[in-house]
């Protein structure tokens, strides 16, 4: 992306010291394991817990398409309690949805209430959004040289969410015999009040009176191309991600394959989501955020490709892993772009408006994903796919091709 695009930066960010960037790594990096957990647990089992409740059978994944909606309902207030009260408030307000999620759940499972079960996912959905603006909070306070590394790190935390999840679902499902699933989530909300406590060390810079005014107009902000490019590249690949994770585990389970290869098939998706963070900071700031991002889009459509050619538990297990892999590249390349595109003061507004853009797009996806897959099957789920990679592609390389020619004229 061609550095004339970005806006000059009138005022410098505050830095931490670095003891402070480091705890805040530390704990950020932590955090993001635990409460990976909740989005983990709510995948593996919404679906399936879906199918057993629901009046009809083409609502099955409509608990999951609710937790989407959750995350894009929240996004925006979270980004206003951010920019008014600080990370710290937001943090916490998170946490609480999250144990929340847990004992509704529990509840509804109990109670047999597919509407309440409904209910519940959408306070998940609420916590993952606040989890979401752990990557830039790991920017915060940081020099601008380090700021991709430090949010591909603390998503790299998700890497502890992909064994902590699959392993509370296998492990818990069947301790409450009568309600399977019931002392899962009950699990999982104890797992969030961990999650709170290692939240309250985190030190990040208050907000200033530029951030709380807000800076500029956010019709100029997003009028950037370099923000047009880094929101649809990120939308796609979240889309994507959560358009065939979400449809996974029930059509393993049409195809008769055992829940516990369902949850060894997601916990291998999610460690394959967040493992490459470790190093994707790096590759970044090598080859630039655009290359990472294309590298993404197209391991997503081998994913697909995959996915078309069987339906054996490796074939399931090797489009899961390289979806994960993929949404790596292509989110965090997305989300570097995005740190590009506004001043400081700017940040949580831009952020919030990314986030919401993103998350409001995948919820259109995930509704999609539960209505193809009842109406016809997983091979068509993967075929859906390739329309929007095909555009993400196309727009990304538009814009790499721009800067190259803005590159030459100069």
């Amino acid at each position: 992306m061609s550095a004339s695009e970005h806006p000059a930066v009138h005022v410098p960010p505050p830095l931490l010291s670095e003891r402070d960037q480091r705890g805040n790594i530390i704990r950020l990096t932590i955090a993001q394991a635990l409460a990976g957990a909740n989005s983990v647990v709510v995948y593996a089992t919404g679906s399936i817990i879906g199918h057993t409740l629901a009046p009809d059978k083409s609502l099955a994944t409509l608990p999951i398409s609710i937790f989407v909606v959750g995350m894009a309902a929240s996004i925006l207030p979270a980004g206003a309690i951010a920019r008014r009260y600080g990370r710290r408030a937001v943090f916490l307000t998170g946490t609480g949805c999250g144990v929340l999620v847990g004992l509704l759940s529990a509840l509804a499972v109990v109670l047999g209430s597919f509407w309440l079960f409904c209910l519940a996912t959408f306070f998940g959905g609420a916590y993952a959004a606040v989890v979401l603006s752990f990557r830039f909070a790991a920017a915060d306070g940081v020099s601008p040289a380090k700021r991709a590394r430090a949010l591909s790190f603390v998503m790299g935390g998700g890497v502890l969410a992909g064994v902590v999840g699959p392993q509370l679902v296998t492990y818990t499902m069947y301790m409450w015999p009568a309600y399977m699933f019931a002392a899962t989530f009950l699990a999982q909300a104890a797992v969030a009040v961990l999650s709170a406590f290692v939240l309250l060390g985190v030190r990040s810079p208050l907000p200033t009176a530029a951030e709380k005014e807000g800076g500029r107009p956010l019709r100029v902000i997003t009028r950037q191309p370099l923000f047009i490019t880094a929101v649809i590249c990120g939308a796609v690949s979240y889309l994507l991600m959560n358009f065939l994770m979400t449809s996974a585990p029930l059509a393993m389970q049409l195809c008769g394959h055992p829940q516990e290869s369902s949850n060894l098939g997601l916990q291998w998706h999610v460690i394959a989501m967040y493992a490459p963070s470790f190093f994707t900071g790096r590759l970044i700031t090598h080859f630039g955020a655009g290359r990472i991002v294309m590298a993404g889009l197209v391991l997503t459509g081998l994913s697909a490709a995959v996915g078309l050619t069987g339906i054996d538990i490796a074939h399931f297990w090797l489009t899961l892993i390289l979806l994960g892999v993929g949404w790596n590249f292509g989110f965090v390349g997305a989300s570097a772009l995005v740190l590009e595109c506004h001043r400081p003061e700017e940040k949580t507004r831009v952020q919030s408006l990314n986030d919401f853009i993103v998350f409001g797009t995948m919820a259109i996806g995930s509704f999609a994903s539960g209505s193809l897959l009842a109406a016809y099957d997983w091979n068509m789920v993967l075929w859906v796919s390739f329309i929007p990679l095909a555009f993400a592609v196309a727009v990304l390389a538009a814009a790499s091709w721009n800067d190259r020619k803005i590159a030459r004229a100069s």
